[in-house]
């Protein structure tokens, strides 16, 4: 008779440098078209909004660390109720449980919490949309994972008259010019989840401060002192860079400032020693799409954003 060996989930030890570094691998075997860094995790589980019951859970086989989980509240959604859950876990150890516990693990939270619907993402990998089905999820809306071999870009072009182009590290004494253009800008990304934008200090604490945000690699364009469009980078000192956010205001769209900035940012990414580009956009997000076809980015992965009424 074969015994299984039962899985501990726990949350991670945010204390702890060697957990987090454990927690990071499993998540880059998961998922490695994300960026994710063990002073990420352990950031995210110190200091994420209270109001978010944020926890990051942990599922260990036979003492090493398999998978993780990040659950919690959306809470800057006008609808209460809203919750998310997200699992990783190591493809060498799929079929053991890990997901499951998990899962069960974190339900149990967001129910206690009051969560009425969770919201999860599953890859299109042939398994895990399934996986997800079999649990009570089901998939509502795509999204695309594209990678681009930073190697070969378009070469960059003068702005339009009137415009100049900073790098985010040149707002360091003042950043609110970008707070209130990330959450002008922010309310036009598609998604499942209505959002409303947060107050100036959680974006400070959200954001600002977060750990891969890399302002010397991050693009504005300034038009008349106002910043009107930006591309925000993520770096994870592995040659990595992950765009977290391209736009532009409604009033400047059209003029092709979301490619001027990202363009730049790319080429910045490049000389600063990155090697390739990630990137995810939804599905129905055709204009975005188009402009990272333009630089050449190719498909990586595609998942679908799920969800699963809580009785």
């Amino acid at each position: 008779m074969t015994q299984t060996t039962p899985v501990r989930v726990r949350d991670l030890r945010h204390d702890d440098p060697e957990d987090a570094a454990a927690a990071a691998e499993t998540r880059r075997a998961a998922l490695p078209f994300m960026l994710v860094t063990p002073e990420l995790l352990a950031w995210e589980a110190e200091h994420s909004p209270a109001e978010a019951h944020y926890r990051l859970l942990v599922a260990e086989l036979d003492g090493a660390v398999v998978g993780t989980a990040r659950t919690g509240l959306f809470f800057d959604s006008p609808e209460p109720g809203k919750a998310y859950c997200n699992l990783y876990v190591h493809p060498d150890a799929t079929g053991r449980g890990a997901g499951s516990a998990l899962l069960a693990a974190a339900e149990g939270h967001l129910a206690g919490l009051g969560a009425r619907s969770v919201y999860a993402w599953a890859l299109d990998d042939g398994h895990s949309v399934a996986w997800a089905g079999r649990r009570g999820y089901e998939p509502r809306r795509k999204a695309r994972f594209l990678r681009l071999d930073l190697a070969v870009l378009p070469p960059e072009t003068a702005p339009p008259a009137g415009i100049e182009l900073r790098t985010v590290a040149d707002f360091a004494a003042d950043p609110r010019p970008l707070y209130e253009l990330d959450a002008a800008v922010s309310l036009d990304e598609p998604g499942e989840v209505e959002r409303e934008p947060i107050p100036y200090e959680d974006w400070l604490a959200a954001h600002w401060e977060r750990p891969g945000l890399d302002r010397d690699l991050s693009v504005v364009a300034v038009d008349g002192g106002t910043p009107v469009a930006f591309s925000l980078a993520r770096t994870d000192g592995r040659g990595r860079y992950m765009s977290a956010m391209t736009g532009a205001l409604r009033a400047w769209r059209g003029r092709g400032l979301a490619r001027l900035v990202k363009n730049r940012s790319l080429h910045l990414a490049r000389e600063a020693g990155c090697r390739e580009a990630f990137t995810g956009n939804d599905a129905g997000n055709g204009p975005m799409l188009a402009v990272n076809r333009w630089f050449g980015y190719g498909p990586a992965a595609d998942e679908w954003h799920c969800v699963r009424e809580l009785g």
